[in-house]
């Protein structure tokens, strides 16, 4: 009850600070909402209309649907965030990287160069940090000869406040001084999150038949996995991906119910999951909320950034001023 309360509470945007945010590949804005409850001010940048409805219908700021490139032209800001398209280098894709044609990198550091933020922040998949390590050091270089210090680390979500176990890298660049939020001592767990409906069984549900079971049956043994991938109560859920929520496959992200049935988990269970408000609407199909739920950055570590981010811009501007 007291993590229901605590994000409905506290992710609610509430613009309080002059400095603009800039979020690119901002898909529903979970990066955003994080940002907007710490007090910032978003412009928001997404290509796919469903996402950017999403954003456009729960956050103070605006998402236009745009395609980026290196002609955009971008409006003034202070502090840039996003999201460059993951696939590319995720340890579950095909690790193409930097030949991959939905790499988004080199518009993250084109809108750098052209607004020359004062801090600004990006994550992206852990892969990033392993077989394509070697463009993630071309990054840093870059980054660097655009006159900012780089310190990056990955982050997993359940070790501040989110009940789910998800790892992502986080690089932020800025010229004073960067510290990353502190790792809290206890973890919330699925049934924090979904306790008052995990047990419901409403007319949206989809339950597994035979067949299924017999597939993730089959799909457990061959991955040799000991325990059953159902969600389980007393702990953090499994990571939430766009895989294993809209699609029928034997991870998916599912509920055993006290009659033995199993169903696929709902929309607002995967959405508190990721430490999205109850208030939060998402537009479009269900297919396509799921990948937007999947997709995005869980608001509750967002906000934690977006605190330690602030301190880090409020440092910068003092530092200026301390020089003329």
């Amino acid at each position: 009850m007291q993590y229901i309360k605590s994000i409905n509470k506290l992710l609610i945007p509430k613009i309080t600070e002059k400095a603009v945010v800039l979020d690119l590949f901002a898909g529903c804005g979970g990066l955003s909402l994080g940002f907007e409850a710490a007090g910032f001010s978003t412009i928001g940048y997404e290509m796919n209309l469903d996402a950017a409805t999403t954003y456009n219908n729960n956050l103070k700021g605006t998402c236009k649907v745009e395609k980026l490139n290196l002609d955009f032209e971008y409006p003034k800001a202070d502090i840039i965030i996003g999201g460059p398209p993951c696939q590319p280098f995720s340890v579950g894709g095909n690790q193409n990287g930097v030949n991959d044609s939905r790499n988004g990198f080199p518009f993250f550091i084109d809108a750098i160069r052209k607004v020359k933020p004062k801090v600004f922040l990006f994550e992206n998949v852990r892969g990033l940090l392993y077989a394509n390590k070697w463009y993630l050091e071309i990054i840093i270089e870059e980054l660097k000869s655009l006159g900012y210090t780089v310190d990056f680390k990955l982050l997993n979500a359940v070790n501040f406040g989110v009940p789910q176990n998800r790892e992502r890298f986080f690089l932020i660049g800025h010229n004073s001084e960067f510290n990353f939020p502190k790792e809290e001592n206890t973890k919330a767990t699925v049934w924090d999150a979904i306790h008052d409906i995990m047990k419901t069984t409403p007319p949206e549900s989809k339950f597994l038949n035979e067949a299924q079971d017999a597939y993730i049956a089959k799909y457990e043994k061959a991955s040799k996995c000991v325990n059953p991938r159902d969600l389980y109560s007393d702990r953090p859920a499994r990571t939430l991906t766009c895989r294993n929520l809209s699609s029928a496959t034997g991870d998916m992200h599912r509920i055993k119910l006290e009659d033995g049935r199993r169903r696929r988990i709902l929309i607002r269970e995967a959405a508190r999951l990721q430490s999205f408000p109850d208030s939060f609407e998402f537009s479009g199909k269900e297919t396509s909320i799921f990948n937007q739920i999947g997709n995005a950055v869980p608001p509750l570590l967002a906000y934690k950034m977006a605190l330690a981010i602030k301190e880090c811009y409020y440092k910068t501007v003092n530092l200026e001023l301390s020089t003329i």
